[in-house]
């Protein structure tokens, strides 16, 4: 019979896990039940008032999880009330009811006040019984009959039973704390990271459309003042615009694909390195300028993340050249040494016809931006004889290489 009732026990446990309430419910009355049914068959047929006060000891546990140390108050109270007025004649069992008070106050009660409420219900029961004379010598290797060691033994089991489950329980409520803590960190860090590639993008974005705009536009202002006399130059003119409006395009799409797919491979328009620093110049030259370009070579071993920040700090700076000083001497300059890399241009004065190209102002901040990205540093302003200078220096360390 006691195999049946931890079977039921287990399963309405099981069945009840997410509903402390209805699981309380459950296990006060079938217990309630099972104790009233356990005196049914006995002789004489105990009174209805012993019945009752017998069966009264596990209706507490309605209240099992919300008011742990009430109940095993309760139920300590009402198993002396039972002994003193021993309604029932026969040998019942002694604390075998006050153990599911005990864990009930060791699972859901803070460990010192479980231990304060669990010796004095265990104090209390067992002087009662002490008193009464009900205690019996104990026998080696037995629990019966009933005695100190019994009430020891079961309130001990129970209340580790207990504590181990709250244990349980509150390492369960701290992993799903740290898990919610992880995940909101991981949005975290995926919006940043979503946000600091949107600005990377945006940036190249400025790049390519502010080079080649301005390039197209002092092109075709070139173009407009030639059309005339020289058409042949103004055809040209129109040839060097078409073509750099279709690198343009070539460039915002790959730029564009980047948002589309995971990887920025492409095989046919690859990542701009120095490598491409003399399509850069050729598009400038078109536009009437005389570039001078030196790049040591030992810059083609750098990181490809670097070659592009450095390609993209070049196309910003020529970029400005074209908007405030358009066809100019333009000298350009990229040298390796003590572990950095430092990027220069400079460029001559306008000309006296030159008629400046409205920007949107994120030019130097674009720059400043990529400078901050390696930790490097820009210095930009006029020159003492005219034109103006950026020279922005990128460190990378030797262990970069």
């Amino acid at each position: 019979m006691t195999r049946h009732v931890t079977t039921v026990l287990s399963g309405a446990r099981r069945r009840f896990a997410g509903r402390p309430w209805a699981f309380d419910v459950a296990l006060g009355a079938g217990l309630t039940a099972v104790n009233v049914l356990t005196l049914l068959d006995r002789h004489p047929a105990p009174s209805a008032g012993g019945v009752l006060l017998w069966g009264a000891q596990t209706v507490p546990l309605f209240w099992r999880s919300r008011y742990p140390r009430a109940v095993l108050a309760a139920m300590t109270g009402l198993f002396v009330l039972f002994e003193v007025l021993d309604p029932i004649q026969g040998k019942l069992p002694g604390p075998y009811l006050l153990v599911f008070g005990v864990y009930a106050v060791a699972r859901y009660v803070p460990l010192r006040d479980s231990l304060v409420a669990v010796v004095f219900s265990g104090v209390v029961a067992a002087v009662t019984d002490q008193v009464l004379g009900r205690f019996e010598p104990p026998k080696l290797g037995s629990l019966e009959p009933i005695s100190v060691v019994t009430f020891v033994v079961f309130y001990a089991v129970a209340w580790l039973l207990g504590y181990g489950r709250r244990r349980i329980d509150s390492d369960a409520r701290r992993l799903r704390v740290l898990n919610e803590r992880l995940r909101v960190e991981q949005e975290i860090n995926a919006r940043q990271a979503v946000v600091a590639e949107r600005s990377r993008i945006a940036r190249d974005l400025h790049d390519v459309v502010a080079h080649h705009v301005s390039a197209i536009a002092v092109q075709a202002r070139s173009t407009e003042d030639v059309l005339d006399e020289d058409p042949r130059l103004g055809r040209q003119g129109v040839e060097r615009i078409a073509s750099t409006a279709d690198t343009a395009l070539i460039e915002m799409r790959r730029i564009l694909h980047l948002l589309a797919s995971e990887t920025a491979d492409d095989p046919e328009h690859p990542e701009p390195s120095l490598q491409h620093l003399d399509r850069l110049v050729a598009t400038v030259e078109a536009t009437g300028c005389r570039v001078t370009l030196n790049v040591d070579e030992s810059l083609g071993a750098l990181p490809q993340a670097l070659q592009v920040s450095a390609y993209r700090i070049v196309q910003e700076s020529l970029t400005n050249v074209l908007k405030h000083a358009g066809p100019c001497e333009v000298v350009v300059r990229l040298e390796d040494g003590g572990g950095r890399v430092t990027i220069d241009v400079q460029n001559g004065p306008a000309g006296p016809e030159h008629r400046p190209v409205a920007g949107s102002g994120r030019g130097l901040i674009g720059l400043r931006e990529r400078a901050a990205a390696f930790g490097g540093t820009l210095e930009a302003g006029p020159r003492a004889g005219g034109g103006w200078r950026v020279q922005v220096v990128l460190p990378y360390g030797e262990e970069a290489r």
